[in-house]
């Protein structure tokens, strides 16, 4: 997941701060809740859109939206539509691009922060063995699990 390296690199420290914050927060408050609460959380975020996904879809609505102002209207819509895939290009390359900066205000995440809460979320919920949280406050499990989840898997 090279571009959610990219994205969380090129988000401003207190942003990723208040995502990380938030993340935390959302964890803990699931740490001693029932195994079918958690598992409805993990269903949720399987249908969550990451931040690649709010650009794209983004992207094509406003191409649409400046394609038709453009025929409708004055052809001078089409800056518009000529702006937005130099965005996606710039974010092919480069992992970024400036509504990207806007998103992750909104609190759009990327795949991978994503997938980190869904496997702390799983962990905290019993679903593998070697990890245990007994004893543990909801917030240091929280902490505990994120940190596991974070962790590169043996390929």
């Amino acid at each position: 997941m090279p571009n959610a390296d990219h994205v969380r690199r090129s988000t401003p420290d207190k942003v990723q701060q208040r995502l990380e914050k938030e993340r935390l927060q959302r964890v803990a408050a699931l740490a001693d809740a029932p195994a079918d609460v958690i598992t409805q959380h993990i269903k949720d975020l399987d249908r969550a859109w990451d931040v690649e996904r709010v650009l794209e879809a983004n992207a094509s609505t406003l191409m649409l939206i400046s394609l038709g102002l453009a025929r409708l209207h004055s052809r001078q819509w089409l800056w518009l539509a000529a702006a937005v895939p130099s965005f996606l290009l710039q974010h092919a390359i480069q992992g970024w691009c400036p509504p990207i900066e806007v998103f992750r205000r909104l609190n759009v995440r990327t795949r991978k922060e994503i997938e980190v809460e869904r496997t702390a979320l799983k962990a905290l919920r019993g679903d593998f063995a070697d990890l245990n949280f007994e004893g543990l406050d909801p917030v240091s499990a929280a902490r505990a699990a994120i940190e596991a989840a974070e962790e590169p898997q043996p390929s």
